[in-house]
């Protein structure tokens, strides 16, 4: 049994390696186990990526199996740790654990499994396929780290006195602004900037807007202004982005609380804080019910859901080896173009057309991507008047993205 083992310096190659199959051959050895080293944690690949099989588990550094959901603090306990000096952080400032689900401009949808022993990181699906977010001009797949806070849990039974709608029964959310491109798996430290509220399909889902403490930009970045000063167009790309990722599925675009405006650093804590609140009641209730978040973990020892190491080690190798990659289907492929024109009457758009463009088949693939364009309402009801000179404008920016994709 042979492991790989990659040191922090080379996440961003490990990352870009596995976006084009992973032709590197560090990365495709037929190991059993596949690792990661990172600063405390490794993590272990197991399955073939863009497999439904396919899970990250994570292990501390001398070998024992954690859940990435219960087992990772929630606070940074010591700032030396992660090897930042004291002087480039604040006195009093409070430092978060995040573990990445999903890379910056990466398009699969990762995220923790919460319903499975361990918690280990996986691909979601939905109808028995895997589930990529698709790029939606300007952006390229997820354009921040996306992941979550370990020991946090946004409670379907509790209704949020300011969103008046329920948790979505997940950590919660995190985007990490930084210039790093991270890897699945990876846990950083990071300090809180704002939150953003998002109301998706009914539940509240917090949005934690953070930055890596090792960025270059940490040190200037300690309140959301200073993400309007320094990142001009980054919280306003972020509100676009939430509303409008789900109308590739055919979902209509998302809702916001509070008028679609950022809260701030210290509303945002107050908000981990109940959330972390939430999570200690599950972990100490006494028994899970029916199809309930697993609460196995080796460090709660109050918990009665705690596992010996043996248990967890059990768990991981009972999950299918690391293989090759399989290919990226076309779904995580594809670009939509959503683009909306008012009429000087109404303020409202309908969403109307989907044209398919197919680029032919090259060597290597058959790549699609998919225009949407839309008419304005007329003056009178039922009167649609179509801007043709808007949609000729948006077919000349089709190309000219399509030159620069492709």
């Amino acid at each position: 049994m042979r492991s790989v083992i990659h040191t922090a310096t080379r996440f961003s190659a490990a990352f870009f390696s596995s976006q084009s199959s992973r032709k590197n051959t560090s990365l495709l050895t037929a190991a059993s186990i596949h690792l990661r080293k990172m600063a405390h944690y490794l993590t272990e690949l197991r399955g073939r990526p863009n497999s439904t099989d396919y899970r990250v588990y994570l292990k501390t550094s001398d070998g024992k199996y954690i859940s990435p959901f219960h087992d990772i603090p929630l606070y940074v306990a010591d700032e030396q740790e992660c090897g930042v000096p004291p002087k480039k952080l604040k006195m009093n400032e409070i430092l978060f654990n995040m573990v990445v689900e999903v890379p910056r401009w990466s398009n699969a949808k990762m995220e923790i499994a919460t319903k499975e022993p361990l918690n280990p990181i996986k691909q979601d699906v939905k109808k028995g396929k895997l589930r990529y977010v698709a790029n939606i001009f300007p952006h390229k797949g997820y354009i921040w780290n996306y992941g979550a806070l370990p020991q946090t849990w946004e409670d379907p039974s509790h209704t949020d006195k300011e969103t008046m709608c329920c948790g979505d029964n997940d950590p919660i959310d995190v985007c990490e602004i930084g210039s790093k491109v991270c890897v699945t798996g990876q846990v950083i430290q990071v300090k809180v900037l704002g939150i953003l509220g998002l109301i998706d399909e009914g539940e509240t889902d917090w949005k934690v807007i953070a930055i890596n403490i090792e960025d270059p930009d940490a040190s200037r970045l300690n309140s959301i202004e200073d993400v309007r000063k320094i990142k001009p167009g980054h919280l306003e790309a972020t509100v676009d982005w939430f509303k409008k990722y789900k109308v590739p599925d055919g979902k209509p675009e998302n809702q916001f609380a509070f008028n679609r405006q950022f809260k701030d650093k210290d509303f945002a804590i107050e908000v981990i804080k109940s959330t972390h609140s939430y999570w200690k009641a599950l972990v100490m209730r006494k028994k899970r019910n029916g199809d309930e978040i697993v609460c196995q973990n080796t460090s709660l020892c109050e918990s009665p859901f705690k596992c010996s190491d043996a248990e967890a080690s059990t768990v991981v190798e009972a999950a299918p080896e690391y293989g090759e990659p399989l290919p990226v289907p076309s779904e995580g492929k594809i670009v939509f173009y959503v683009f909306q024109y008012f009429n000087k009457l109404h303020d409202f758009v309908n969403f109307i057309s989907i044209l398919q463009w197919t680029n032919g088949t090259s060597s290597q693939s058959k790549r699609s991507l998919t225009l949407c364009s839309v008419i304005s309402e007329g003056g009178r009801k039922g009167q649609k008047m179509p801007y043709l000179g808007s949609v000729m404008s948006l077919v000349q920016r089709f190309l000219f993205y399509k030159c620069f994709i492709f």
